[in-house]
């Protein structure tokens, strides 16, 4: 059993499809995001732990004190960590807080709502996830209520500190409990996948390959 500090390392090894079916695999079905949330940039991936936010529709188009949760969750995050905010209809996040973000050792966002400033974020190489773009503020519309508690993201219940990784294929959650087995199995997995292509490069029929290696 590793340590769980090495979990976001051994995660980055790692790739959305092949975590899906070893959650499958152990009954979690629930784990993967809607398809709506991909990448700003195609070939963006991030793996880390999730720090989570809770974002409601703000009652206040001029808010006491503007921007209070957002600025509290970025100052937050910590290396390794993966914002992670729960369902909102408009921009959340832009380029600012990116670069906060990144700075703070971040290794990205996953957003169940839309992001603006998305050519500065390309530029950065910063991966953030979303539900599309939106040019219009989040003062007086969005409101964070609280960070580090449990949220639904992409249709997915999402704990403070799951693992969380994201690539082309999508976004799947790796909840804490069962992280060290999850990625253990997903490693075998990945090696045997490995030989399977060897197998079917060199001519194996796909139905003797799944005989003999029971992976496809």
């Amino acid at each position: 059993m590793s340590q769980e500090s090495d979990w976001p390392a051994r995660l980055n090894l790692l790739y959305s499809a092949v975590v899906a079916d070893v959650l499958d695999r152990i009954g979690r079905r629930q784990q993967v995001m809607h398809t709506g949330i991909a990448a700003v940039a195609p070939g963006s991936r991030l793996a880390g732990r999730a720090l989570t936010v809770l974002a409601t529709p703000d009652r206040e188009i001029a808010p006491k004190h503007p921007y209070a949760g957002e600025i509290t969750a970025v100052d937050a995050l910590r290396t390794d960590d993966v914002l992670v905010a729960s369902t909102c209809a408009f921009s959340l996040w832009g380029e600012l807080l990116s670069t906060a973000a990144r700075a703070r050792g971040a290794r990205g966002v996953v957003l169940d709502g839309p992001t603006r400033d998305t050519s500065a974020i390309r530029s950065m190489g910063f991966p953030v996830f979303c539900r599309g773009t939106h040019p219009a503020d989040s003062l007086g519309r969005v409101h964070v209520e609280a960070h580090n508690v449990s949220i639904v993201c992409g249709g997915v219940l999402v704990r403070p500190g799951d693992l969380v990784l994201a690539d082309d294929d999508g976004v799947v959650v790796v909840p804490t409990d069962v992280a060290d087995q999850v990625l253990t199995l997903a490693e075998e997995k990945v090696r045997g996948e490995n030989k399977v292509r060897d197998a079917l490069a060199a001519g194996m029929s796909v139905a003797d390959a799944f005989q003999k290696f029971g992976i496809l």
